[in-house]
């Protein structure tokens, strides 16, 4: 008698979540504990080196500098995750800034309009890259690396290589530096209730599922039947509107849209996920582990700024935190066995 053939089932999205659950839990919360071991010490050197290091004041630029990093950085989270990489979130955050300035300033659009089309056009970007990793089949460096280039030279373009001005705008200034609580700034709490939908859309969501599930296994999660190639460009379109909002808040505190800003904001985003315990393989992560992040990378910059260390010698420290928290990742996945 010929034996039956028994054909496995391909392993479904929560399937491979639940084996890999308990490992990522726990590797998640070390590397948060880590992470925010290094933040206290990090607060602790500074406070020591310089007096005007634990003031409200500096504390309070150090916070608003945070919210920027920590949006995108959130945004980023959701990316890195699935495996993949954005380099545009910079110079996307900058167009979206600029095309608010456009909706608002140029067209004199009422402030919420221009606002969700600040937002929108981040949303589009990510919607582009996604459509360009997921369907064309552009590796996600390539494909963010060239929307990084169009979105500088559109900023640049639209704006005519000038700051666009919103001091004629009632209201925008406060998007960032009103405060509905006393003493914080609206930035800051922008950053807050946006880290708490993410980990909401992550942990609780069928986005946040496939999130994990393409990061762990893409190939297993597409012969479930899941259609991977939709869910990419949902994820990077996500991601878009993290970088809209940035690009809404940072206008809004700077009460300008400069044309030539953003550069540098990718990598400290992207180094902020990182050091907060995402892996840049795919399929772990936590929210609280980049806000973490975000923070180490703002005070960081902080510090070195009140110890008048030139900047040249900051961009040395910070790349070399990325080497190590980079470093760190690897060494991890190796140890693991992922």
């Amino acid at each position: 008698m010929n034996a039956t053939p028994v054909i496995d089932k391909a392993p479904t999205p929560d399937t491979v979540n639940q084996k890999l659950g308990a490992r990522n839990f726990l590797q998640a919360k070390l590397q948060q504990s880590l992470a925010f071991g290094t933040l206290v010490v990090l607060l602790v050197f500074f406070s020591l080196a310089s007096n005007n290091f634990f003031t409200w004041s500096n504390i309070s630029g150090i916070l608003l500098s945070t919210a920027v990093i920590g949006i995108l950085a959130l945004g980023t989270t959701f990316v890195i995750i699935t495996g993949g990489i954005d380099l545009s979130i910079g110079t996307g955050m900058t167009l979206a800034a600029v095309m608010t300035g456009v909706f608002l300033v140029n067209m004199q659009l009422p402030l919420i309009v221009g606002v969700i089309g600040g937002i929108a056009t981040g949303a589009l970007m990510g919607f582009i890259n996604g459509f360009n990793i997921a369907v064309l089949r552009l590796p996600p460096f390539i494909a963010t690396l060239a929307m990084m280039m169009i979105a500088q030279g559109l900023a640049l373009v639209i704006s005519g290589v000038r700051p666009i001005y919103f001091s004629s705008v009632p209201g925008f200034k406060a998007i960032a530096l009103g405060t509905i609580i006393p003493g914080l700034p609206n930035a800051v709490l922008i950053l807050f209730v946006l880290a708490i939908v993410a980990y909401l859309v992550l942990s609780k969501t069928i986005v946040g599922r496939y999130t994990f599930a393409i990061g762990s296994n893409e190939e297993a999660t597409r012969l479930s039947g899941v259609d991977t190639r939709k869910w990419k460009i949902i994820i990077y379109t996500v991601a878009g509107v993290f970088t809209g909002i940035a690009g809404v808040v940072i206008a809004s505190r700077l009460d300008s849209a400069q044309p030539q800003l953003g550069s540098g904001y990718e990598l400290q985003a992207i180094a902020a996920v990182i050091i907060g315990g995402t892996s840049l393989l795919g399929g772990r992560g936590s929210i609280m582990g980049t806000v973490i992040g975000a923070l180490i990378m703002s005070v960081l910059i902080n510090g070195l700024r009140i110890m008048s260390i030139q900047t040249e010698w900051q961009n040395v420290v910070v790349g070399a935190v990325i080497l190590v928290a980079v470093f760190t990742d690897s060494l991890r996945q190796r140890r693991s066995g992922s």
